[in-house]
Formats: structure tokens, sequence, C-alpha cells
């Protein structure tokens, strides 16, 4: 991807992202400790608290369900989450860091990367952009494609511009993009703002199913 096609990506984002306001939800409490069997790195959404957010949480519960003895570690991306949506690029460079660091140090342990709104555009910058810009400055080396399991996003606003993770040349066939019907920040037309809210539950468990399968 460009420089030019970055900056076109982020600001048709931050227009869509601007198009309904996300619930303040209740946050999960996030740690990684050791080389888990399965990590997973999440990004909250916009004005979420610290943590996980409602949607991870869910998701993650959902996963360990799902993976028998396996034992799962989780992180959550530290970045503002406001509504100023170019810090978006903090929490790429914060996720990139992080799985990094997992590669580096607990290379047996399977990556999952997941994130809800404008988390989701966090984790479509760290899996989609190979080179800095835009206050991106940490892309992912060439190596981590093969520890990373799976991507679970929900509310994706890079599906609204027709650019899905499931389209992806490299992360296509381990992704799930999920998108409510009516949602105005993924879905065409979308204009039902409670339906971006209604992530965790069915659709969170209907990832863990695919996500799970990959493991």
């Amino acid at each position: 991807m460009t420089l030019d096609l970055l900056r076109s990506w982020l600001i048709a984002a931050v227009s869509v992202l601007l198009i309904a306001s996300t619930a303040l939800i209740t946050p999960a409490t996030a740690s990684a400790q050791g080389c888990p069997d399965i990590e997973v790195v999440f990004a909250r959404g916009t004005n979420d608290a610290p943590g996980l957010g409602n949607v991870g949480g869910a998701f993650v519960d959902a996963l360990r369900g799902k993976v028998g003895g396996r034992s799962v570690g989780v992180y959550a991306v530290n970045y503002p989450a406001t509504f100023d949506f170019l810090q978006a690029a903090a929490g790429a460079n914060d996720a990139s860091g992080h799985i990094q660091y997992m590669v580096n140090n607990c290379p047996n342990t399977r990556l999952v990367l997941g994130g809800y709104s404008q988390g989701a555009a966090v984790i479509d910058v760290i899996s989609a952009v190979p080179v800095p810009g835009i206050g991106f400055d940490n892309p992912l080396p060439p190596n981590v494609p093969e520890h990373v399991a799976a991507i679970a996003v929900f509310g994706n606003p890079s599906t609204k511009l027709g650019l899905p993770l499931t389209a992806s040349p490299v992360w296509g066939g381990r992704s799930i993009d999920l998108c409510n019907p009516g949602d105005p920040i993924c879905a065409s037309g979308g204009r039902d703002v409670a339906a971006h809210r209604a992530y965790a539950g069915g659709p969170t468990n209907t990832a863990a199913d695919f996500v799970s399968g990959l493991l």
C-alpha cells in the first residue's frame, strides 16, 4: 500500500467513524504474562475505557470455552480510543510492538488479533500497511504471519470502503470481518446506531467458533 493510498484510507476511515458514536462500555481487565498457548491482542472501540472493552471481553470469554485446556493470554492495545481517530496510528504502533515482542519471546504462542470499531481500524493498519506513514512507524516484520493463527474484527470501518480483511491476500483465509446489518460504521447505507453496539453475544461467539477452528 502506497503512502498516498494509506493517507486516503485513513481519511476515509475517519469520515466513516464520524457517522455514528460508539457506546460507553464496561472494560475488561487484560494482561499478558509468560508464554500462553494462545494470546489475543485486542483493540477496543471508541470511548471504551482502557482494557478489552465489552466486545473484546465477550470474544475472549467465548474463545476460552472453545480451546480445550489451552491457556489464553490477553493483551489490550494501549491507545487513546477517542474521537481523534488519527490516533488509531498510536494503537497500531502499540499492537505491533506487542506482537513483535510475543514473536521474539514466545515463538510457540499462537496469536489472535482482534478489534472493534476504531480498534478494528487499528488491526487494519498493522495487517495491511507494510511501511511507516501517517503516524504509524512500527510495521510488522515479514515473519509475523506465520505466528498469527486468526484475525477477528467487528464493526470494521474499512468494510464500508470495500476493503474487508477477508479480501486480504495475506490474511483473508484466517480472518473473520463481522458487520451487523444496518451498522453505520461498516454497512453501506447503514443507519442503525444500535446495530453498531450489538456485537457482544452472537457475533463474538461466531468469531470465537471461527478462530478456534484455526487454532
